[in-house]
This record gives C-alpha cells, sequence and structure tokens, in this order.
C-alpha cells in the first residue's frame, strides 16, 4: 500500500472531523435505538456507505428491517488530522468510551428516552469503546449514565479484534512514516497488539459486567460476532475469526469481504446486510415480547361501572382509558 493511498484512507477530508451522536431515522413510535460506532480510522457515516451510494445504509435500508428504531451514528477522531489545524486528537480509548457514554446518556435524557433499549452496531476499534463506555457506565453514581448498561440488549461486533488485531504493526510502521507528513495517535493503536495490558483490562472487566446482570436482575446483552472472510491487499486479515469472536458469545458469522469493506453494504440483498439485520430483528422482536409480557393486565377493580380508568392494548402499548358509567366491550 502506498504512502499516498494510506494519507487518504487516514484522512478522508473533512475540515472538521464529525464527532458525537448523529441521529440517521426517528420514527415517531420507536421502541429502541440503534447506535453504530465506526473503526479506528472510520467516519460516522462514511464507514457505513457503500462506494458509490450517497448515503449509509442504516439510513437508507435499516428502517425497512427495523421500522420503531431510532437510528443513531456516533463519530470519534483517532487517526484524521484537520485540515486547518493539522492536529490530531490524542485521545485515548477510555476518553472516547467516556465520549460515548455522556454523548447518548445526555441525549436520551434530553428527549425522555432514558429506559428504552439500546443495541450497539461496532465495528473494529468501535467494538472496544462500546465495551469500555458500558463498563463505566455500570461504575456511574448518576442514574441518566447508569442507564445506557441497563438498558443494552443486544451487540453486533464486525471484526471487533477482542484479542488483538493483525493490523497492530503496520498501523504503527506506517503511522512513524505518516508523522512525518502529519500528526497522528500511535497510543491508541497499541491497544490493538495482543499482549496490550489496556486490551486485557477492557476485556476482563467487560465479561465482569456480562456476568454481573444477573445479580442486578437485568436481561442478558444478546451478542453476534461478525468476521471478515477476505484480506486487506497486502497486509491479510486484519482481525482473524479467533480474535472477532468474543468468548463464549455464540456462533461466529462470515461476511464476504475485508476489513474496511464488512460495513459497506450495496443493498437489501447483500448477504452481509441480511445476516445482521436479521441479527438486529431477533433482538427487537424479542424486546416486544418481553415488553408484553411484563405489561400487566387491567385490574379487576378498572372492569367495573363508574367513573375511573382502564388500560387497554393499542398501537405502541398499553394505553390509558377514561371512562364514566359503565365499560362496554365490542367484539
Amino acid at each position: 500500500m502506498s504512502l499516498k493511498h494510506l494519507l487518504n484512507l487516514v484522512h478522508p477530508g473533512h475540515e472538521e472531523f464529525p464527532s458525537g451522536i448523529k441521529g440517521l431515522h426517528a420514527p415517531a413510535d420507536a421502541v429502541v435505538d440503534v447506535v453504530f460506532i465506526h473503526d479506528l480510522n472510520g467516519d460516522r457515516e462514511q464507514s457505513w456507505t457503500a462506494q458509490g451510494a450517497s448515503e449509509p445504509w442504516p439510513k437508507t435500508l435499516l428502517p425497512a428491517k427495523l421500522p420503531t428504531a431510532r437510528v443513531l451514528t456516533f463519530g470519534y477522531d483517532v487517526m484524521h488530522p484537520t485540515k486547518w489545524r493539522g492536529v490530531v486528537s490524542q485521545n485515548r480509548i477510555g476518553d472516547h468510551a467516556g465520549n460515548l457514554l455522556a454523548s447518548l446518556a445526555s441525549l436520551r435524557e434530553a428527549d425522555g428516552t432514558n429506559e428504552r433499549p439500546i443495541l450497539f452496531v461496532c465495528h473494529g476499534l468501535g467494538g472496544l469503546v462500546c465495551e469500555d463506555a458500558l463498563v463505566m457506565s455500570k461504575q456511574k453514581p448518576e442514574p441518566y449514565l447508569r442507564a445506557i448498561q441497563q438498558s443494552t440488549r443486544g451487540i453486533a461486533f464486525l471484526g471487533t479484534p477482542h484479542q488483538g488485531s493483525n493490523i497492530a504493526d503496520w498501523y504503527e510502521r506506517w503511522g512513524r512514516r505518516l508523522g512525518h507528513f502529519r500528526p497522528t495517535n500511535l497510543d491508541i493503536v497499541s491497544v490493538l497488539h495482543r499482549e496490550s495490558e489496556v486490551l486485557a483490562r477492557i476485556q476482563n472487566s467487560f465479561h465482569t459486567m456480562l456476568k454481573a446482570r444477573t445479580v442486578q436482575a437485568l436481561p442478558p446483552i444478546e451478542i453476534a460476532c461478525f468476521y471478515e472472510e477476505l484480506p486487506l491487499p497486502g497486509i491479510g486479515l486484519a482481525v482473524s475469526m479467533q480474535s472477532a469472536v468474543c468468548p463464549g458469545c455464540g456462533v461466529p458469522i462470515g461476511i464476504h469481504a475485508n476489513h474496511t469493506d464488512m460495513t459497506k453494504f450495496v443493498g437489501a440483498h447483500d448477504p452481509g446486510f441480511v445476516a445482521l439485520s436479521r441479527e438486529l430483528g431477533r433482538w427487537v422482536r424479542e424486546i416486544s415480547r418481553t415488553a408484553m409480557q411484563n405489561a400487566k393486565p387491567p385490574s379487576e377493580s378498572f372492569l367495573k361501572g363508574g367513573q375511573g380508568a382502564a388500560r387497554a392494548w393499542g398501537p405502541g402499548g398499553w394505553q390509558i382509558c377514561h371512562f364514566s358509567g359503565v365499560l362496554l366491550f365490542g367484539v
């Protein structure tokens, strides 16, 4: 891979890197939030946009499969120097995890959706940022921050290096060369080494958090692990199947693409999109079933004559119906 190609890979041409949370789709009857988190050298929209497409597929394809999902995407600056400042963020994984937690929690606090279930879709390093954010969430005293971990119901990891990445040495080697031309953040790349203490800490803390949910009487977090089947030219597999699989987290699912292209689905019939959307759809259906099972039917006292109110199942869930006189049921 040439240095020119690397410069384009690391710096896609933004004046200011698009960081933070951005909404892609927000139905009025949303019952779940789906949050996308990009990889090391990614972008909150371009990472999910196929070549030749004008918009990311979570905005154009996913709403048809998950009509009751609000779709959000999170951006964080790792390897992207801005044109006008010539600097790159020196934040580490913990900093990005904290920013994810704060921005997502603040959004949900502001619009009153703190208790809405959350599904995450994470590519590469984005999975480690997500894991660290959930661990942080559990440790926070503020209810609106703790609600992120408590509300999480599923995570889809796409090429996340749970046990390190084959691309770590390559990034460091090229990063040093690139540093002569543009600033880079090599500290965060070191996390991708198999022997990284930070990586080990994130994995241990994340799995401890998963096990602790039973003690907290919280539902388990569903996990699906996707791995790349094709190598990157001149590099090989960025994340091996063994590293992409979260231990004890079900059957791994292959996507017939390299690490960069495994998140860029070209259409609704793309096998990768079909596999991922099926997992997400299954989780949303389970969330809906659980919500219905937990909803209690109207009490007997509400079904008698006189003034009062009763709950009726309608679009969007249980609704309060006020009445006076005799409550009549139609069939």
